[in-house]
Order: structure tokens, then sequence, then C-alpha cells
């Protein structure tokens, strides 16, 4: 059979994690082998994952976008969505973070906190009430 990958995939043995449905749903995965575009993640159990999720590796402090290419029985293929809109980057550049995207991401979070105090606010002062009502 014909190798279809870009880069040489090395082997590897990285606790992984996967992220998706607005970080709320977390499913942890060992990754089995990993190049500079992709990797093979394997799970503890057949799962359905979306075709796109975020790849969290905690040895290297990393989080990645990642498109699913395809899946066999525990196994997952994935490619690294940074990198197949990107030009290659050499090794000073590929440890830069990308800061617009890291900015926009502090901006949403920060701004669902907001929400998040608020409705906390109200839902205190709904209890508040609800408890001189009752006495």
């Amino acid at each position: 059979m014909a190798q279809r990958r870009q880069a040489t995939r090395q082997k590897s043995f990285l606790r992984g994690c996967i992220y998706f449905n607005n970080r709320r749903t977390v499913i942890d995965c060992l990754i089995r082998d990993i190049s500079e575009h992709g990797a093979r993640l394997r799970f503890s159990d057949s799962i359905s994952t979306p075709d796109n999720f975020e790849l969290h590796i905690p040895q290297k402090n990393q989080t990645l976008r990642v498109n699913a290419r395809w899946r066999h029985g525990m196994d997952v293929g994935v490619t690294f969505a940074d990198v197949m809109h990107a030009t290659p980057a050499t090794p000073a550049t590929a440890a830069t973070p990308d800061l617009a995207a890291l900015s926009n991401r502090v901006q949403k979070l920060e701004s669902e906190i907001t929400n998040m105090r608020r409705m906390l606010r109200r839902l205190k002062a709904e209890v508040a009430r609800a408890d001189t009502d009752a006495a």
C-alpha cells in the first residue's frame, strides 16, 4: 500500500485528551504516532468523534485544532488544522503561539465569565426572595 502522508510519523506513547461540544465533552486518548502534520489517536473504546475537535497533549503543554481524516475501530487519524493552512514553520516560529487566536479566545472566555457572574447574581437574588417569601 502506498504511503499517503506528507511526513513520516514517529512512534509515540503520549497521553492526550480531546475536547469538543464547546469543551463540554472530554475524552482521554493515547497518541500512538505523531508527525508535524498529524497523529494517530487510540481510544479505550470505539467512540464517535466529530470531524473537528481539539487535541490536548499535557506532556507538551499543547492544544491543537485537529480534523479527523479516518476512523478504524479504536483508532482515529487526525491532521493538525493549523498546519494544513499554514506554510511550513521553522523551528523558531513553530513554538510561537498565534497571539491573535489566543487573544480572541481570552476575550470569549472573559465574556462567558461575565455572563456566568450575572446569572449567579440573578439566581442568588431569586433564592433570597424565595427564602423571604417562605418565611
